[in-house]
């Protein structure tokens, strides 16, 4: 008999971007296992590849969902990404427990996955595939092995619905998963969405390939007359932004990032114009392999 696990007020209000209305079935796991503006810069690329991404072994784990068909909930969501639908993610996410999620490095990675051994599951357990755009915070006021599904050190994914409707019968409200990581395709290059002010640069870093992550991030400006600042290290603020203080108004801004999972490092270069404004998101010609 399934009934829904409330999250605990405590991480309601730590985690306000979509943390309240998320579901936690309380059934026993079976055992058998955008519109944002866009303005494409031609940006250059240097790249010092340290292997290319490939997917990994199949592994088990547990699904839930969260939200109804329309996915309206899984909007916004702590990697920060808006609205899904126009930043390229649609319906086809996954918010991910603490230990995938790792404080943020997690977003934007893509994972495979197939309901198993449950009478839920679709006839040829079909294949989908999800993109981490979201967080699913612990509720310790439930066991972790009856309601409390997110709970550190589970693996868990807690599905948009329309995508847990792709491969299982959502009244069953959780079902026995194998996931994989696989490598993420994007069309384009890295896309740069930019918030604060010309003295502090907010970006979130968004259609991010190969492994979909980011460890570390740089900024690099060129006021237009010959002077060119060296590389400032960005600092990680949450989810998928990282941050800079500085005079970076009035400069063109090339960006250095590199993968949490590979260490590839590739360079956008020019990135965005030296008229680059807050609340616009700017798309490179560089991305990871």
């Amino acid at each position: 008999m399934h009934s829904s696990a409330e999250l605990s007020q405590e991480r309601r209000e730590h985690y306000t971007t979509q943390a309240e209305g998320r579901k936690a079935m309380a059934s026993a796991p079976s055992t058998a296992t955008a519109i944002l503006a866009l303005l494409v810069s031609l940006a250059g690329v240097a790249t010092t590849a340290h292997g290319r991404f490939t997917a990994m072994q199949w592994t088990p784990a547990h699904a839930t969902f969260y939200g109804d068909e329309t996915a309206a909930e899984t909007m916004g969501g702590a990697c920060g990404y808006g609205n899904l639908y126009a930043t390229g993610y649609g319906t086809d996410t996954a918010a991910l427990s603490t230990t995938l999620f790792l404080d943020g490095y997690g977003c934007g990675t893509c994972y495979q996955m197939r309901c198993v051994g449950a009478p839920a599951c679709y006839q040829g357990s079909p294949v989908i595939t999800v993109t981490a755009t979201n967080l699913c915070p612990p509720n310790w006021e439930q066991d972790s092995n009856a309601g409390g599904w997110c709970n550190p050190p589970r693996t868990h994914f807690d599905l948009a619905k329309p995508a847990f409707m792709k491969m299982a019968a959502w009244r069953a409200g959780i079902v026995p998963v194998m996931y994989r990581r696989v490598p993420c395709v994007r069309k384009g290059g890295l896309r740069f969405a930019f918030q604060g002010n010309p003295h502090w640069l907010l970006v979130y870093v968004m259609n991010v390939a190969g492994a979909g992550d980011v460890r570390d991030m740089w900024v690099k400006g060129c006021d237009g007359g010959g002077h060119v600042q060296g590389w400032v290290r960005m600092s990680h603020n949450w989810g998928a932004a990282f941050q800079a203080f500085g005079q970076l108004g009035g400069h063109a801004l090339s960006f250095k990032l590199t993968s949490y999972t590979t260490g590839q490092t590739i360079i956008a270069a020019d990135a965005a114009p030296r008229t680059w404004s807050v609340g616009l998101t700017y798309q490179a010609r560089a991305n990871f392999s």
